[in-house]
């Protein structure tokens, strides 16, 4: 995505309705899937981009459509540009210093942590995993000095605590390498 684009998510506990969520947000205003797909346990997400106002629209429509089976969304305008390679998994892992993972009951609120956490903090980004094989959950590890993670944690779990979403959140310094390498 380019600089000054938006990102917006509407996840639900539907599979059907994802799919009419899909078509919605597509057909209300010029974005673009990112990522379209069923997530465990059951429950389905549409995550697009495009300009904000775009996003606006779409998952506004996208909201709507969806009624009672939303289970979280979100529009993040502006979105930093470590959001995506991190969602799409690592290429190569920064240097290990200290490790900070938080983790949440909702995809939606995992990224939008993410992204406040690397907004407002010098750290890297290593993966966000979205809810496949972990019960519906999603979690962000990150890494930098001890102070900056601990800061991107305290950042990144307030975000999802406003949700009540949080399930947990650690900052570990200096981490073995062993305990992350299944993710590069």
């Amino acid at each position: 995505m380019k600089n000054g684009s938006a990102i917006g998510i509407v996840e639900t506990s539907s599979i059907a309705k994802g799919f009419e969520i899909a078509d919605t947000v597509l057909k209300t205003a010029n974005v673009k899937i990112i990522v379209n797909r069923t997530i465990c346990p059951g429950k389905y997400m549409v995550l697009i981009g495009g300009d904000v106002d775009a996003v606006n629209a779409s998952i506004e429509a996208g909201l709507a459509a969806g009624a009672h089976t939303v289970v979280d969304h979100f529009v993040i305008p502006n979105v930093h540009p470590a959001v995506f390679p991190a969602l799409s998994g690592v290429a190569h892992l920064p240097k290990l210093e200290a490790l900070g993972v938080i983790e949440a009951f909702s995809v939606a609120s995992v990224i939008e942590a993410a992204d406040a956490a690397v907004k407002a903090t010098p750290v890297q980004l290593i993966t966000i995993h979205l809810a496949m094989a972990i019960g519906g959950k999603g979690w962000v590890s990150l890494t930098g000095d001890v102070a900056s993670v601990t800061e991107a944690v305290e950042i990144g779990s307030r975000v999802i605590e406003r949700r009540g979403l949080l399930v947990e959140k650690v900052v570990i310094p200096r981490p073995r390498p062993e305990i992350v390498q299944e993710f590069v």
